[in-house]
């Protein structure tokens, strides 16, 4: 078998991808200058929430995903944030490639929420490998990247809220069922309001609500419920 060791040497936003997307800079060494024809390479990427800090209106926005600060202990479980392929092309020795990682800024994922979440400092990523390695001086020889093949990298949180900011400037984004959407463009139209942030500003001040204050306990999703703990490896 050609053993194979993989590096993760930063993350940047791919400002011209049609949708968000990080680019992983991987850093792959053939052991003993290898000859490796091609990779079919598959990547599972976790968020490690326990290996950094909080502030406290960090911890207070990540309430619905962990329970309450005093839980952490039990709470704080890994986060599946990705799980992507990638053909590497042939090579000899090492060689450097991007990891295309396309991402969803879906506020009802769990992974969406930890980034939202974030106002600063870096975010601990963990890199699963697995997949095909093509190799062989003289001829082809097949066998699987071990699933023990991993790598980290801390992403700092001001790339992921450049990647957000390019794609969706100055705004967020919500999915709501088609009846709830009917209901509000009902609101909408008997209320003559010209746009969707009048709609919802309108809401909120029958509501009594200015946006300050935090979400009623019935509000929030239920403790824990969206951050299930993850502790192996998913099947490809």
């Amino acid at each position: 078998m050609t053993e194979l060791s993989f590096v993760c040497t930063g993350v940047r936003a791919d400002r011209y991808a049609a949708v968000p997307t990080l680019l992983f800079r991987l850093c792959i060494t053939a052991a003993e200058a290898a000859r490796v024809h091609a990779l079919a390479l598959r990547c599972q990427l976790r968020i490690e929430p326990a290996r950094r800090g909080y502030r406290p209106d960090e911890a207070e926005a990540l309430s619905d995903l962990f329970g309450e600060r005093s839980r952490w202990g039990s709470t704080l479980h890994p986060l599946q944030f990705a799980q992507v392929s990638l053909v590497v092309p042939g090579f000899t020795g090492e060689t450097e490639v991007d990891l295309p990682v396309p991402c969803s800024y879906d506020l009802d994922v769990a992974a969406g929420r930890y980034f939202h979440a974030l106002r600063e400092g870096e975010v601990p990523l963990l890199l699963l490998f697995s997949g095909t390695v093509f190799a062989g001086a003289g001829g082809f020889r097949v066998h699987p990247v071990p699933w023990h093949k991993e790598a980290s990298v801390r992403m700092p949180v001001a790339v992921w809220q450049e990647m957000t900011e390019a794609h969706f400037p100055g705004c967020g984004w919500l999915r709501l069922p088609r009846e709830t959407l009917d209901a509000l463009l009902a609101y909408r139209s008997r209320h003559a309001l010209p746009s969707w942030q009048a709609t919802v500003e309108s809401l909120l001040a029958e509501a009594g609500d200015d946006g300050t204050a935090p979400p009623a306990p019935h509000a929030r999703l239920l403790q824990g419920a969206a951050a299930r703990p993850l502790s192996e490896r998913t099947a490809p």
